[in-house]
């Protein structure tokens, strides 16, 4: 049997349509005037500074949007997850830490499984924002950081049910995300990595600290050592360099195995040589809570040519670790499998 179609909308419909993006329309300039005047720029540093995971959570049409959020922030090296508040209260808030911090959906602001979850995050002790259609309401009243979207009109054919609340939340996803990646140093190139089968894979979640090499792996002499013993730690050590330290444990210079030739073609003999004057000062340097995207970022764009190692250094600039390239590249899904 051949199915007959609607060769398309009639005129009514059509002025529907028109309607309808007006509607949605009028939303979206609303809630850009709001967010002038609202804690967006308390909310985004909040997201940033925190050194653990954007808990995203919601009810209803705000949970499948929290859902798509906080897949949006992992896609941009931010890592996030949906916790559900039902599930939350019922033993999932155990997948909380004190180091992250949360964002709350909600169109009321009167959610009460919502509400329920600010007491326990309270005890972990992480930030909590909300984001919710009007100002005056009970999350916007217990919350760190309020981000109001507006009194927002609904399509009317739909009466109370979200349609254009919605919208203004995926807008406010999509704000955040673009906001939060800006800050995180990475770039457009970075983007093309960030999927499960991509060279970068878990570069998204992982940090320095969590691949480099550090205490009896990590090269280290003092100035006072010779070249030649210099060489025997950058051969044992297999990292290609080794780091120089002054009398107080900080970071002097690098002698990288890449040197040897200069230096060779410089001096001639190097029996004599102490590591002191040859070394390559102020070397480049990274901090190990830095996501290995940023590491990445920085070998490859350095502005005196790609390099392939960064020294890892404490907040007294004492080396701590050393990352390689290869150990980035190690972390890949198609490498370890």
């Amino acid at each position: 049997m051949t199915r007959s179609f609607s060769k398309g909308l009639d005129l009514s419909e059509m002025e529907k349509v028109t309607a309808i993006l007006g509607t949605e329309i009028r939303a979206i300039e609303q809630l850009s005037h709001l967010l002038e005047q609202s804690d967006l720029g308390a909310a985004v540093d909040l997201l940033c500074l925190s050194r653990g995971r954007v808990i995203v959570s919601g009810v209803g049409k705000p949970g499948i949007i929290g859902q798509r959020i906080a897949a949006s922030l992992r896609s941009t090296g931010r890592p996030a997850f949906f916790l559900h508040p039902v599930e939350a209260i019922h033993g999932d808030l155990g997948l909380v830490t004190s180091s992250d911090v949360a964002l709350l959906l909600s169109r009321s602001g009167e959610t009460g499984e919502l509400l329920a979850l600010i007491p326990t995050l309270r005890r972990i002790g992480i930030p909590i924002i909300a984001a919710t259609c009007g100002n005056e309401n009970s999350l916007a009243e217990r919350v760190d950081c309020h981000l109001p979207l507006g009194d927002v009109e609904e399509i009317p054919e739909l009466g109370e049910f979200p349609t254009v609340s919605n919208t203004v939340f995926q807008v406010l996803g999509d704000i955040l995300t673009v906001l939060i990646f800006q800050r995180s140093g990475l770039s457009l190139e970075d983007l093309r990595f960030l999927h499960p089968g991509g060279v970068i894979g878990r570069q998204a979640t992982l940090r320095v600290a969590d691949v480099m090499h550090s205490g009896s792996a990590m090269p280290l002499v003092t100035e006072e050592t010779s070249l030649k013993e210099a060489l025997v730690v950058i051969i044992e050590k297999r990292l290609g360099l080794t780091c120089v330290v002054d009398e107080a444990g900080r970071l002097s210079g690098v002698v990288a195995d890449g040197d040897i030739k200069r230096i060779l073609h410089r001096y001639g003999d190097i029996k004599a040589l102490m590591v002191a004057e040859v070394m390559t000062k102020e070397p480049k340097t990274i901090r190990d809570d830095e996501l290995l995207l940023s590491a990445l970022n920085r070998m490859e764009n350095n502005p005196e040519g790609a390099i392939t190692s960064l020294v890892v250094v404490d907040d007294e600039l004492r080396p701590i670790g050393i990352l390689h390239i290869h150990d980035i590249l190690r972390t890949s899904p198609h490498q370890e499998s």
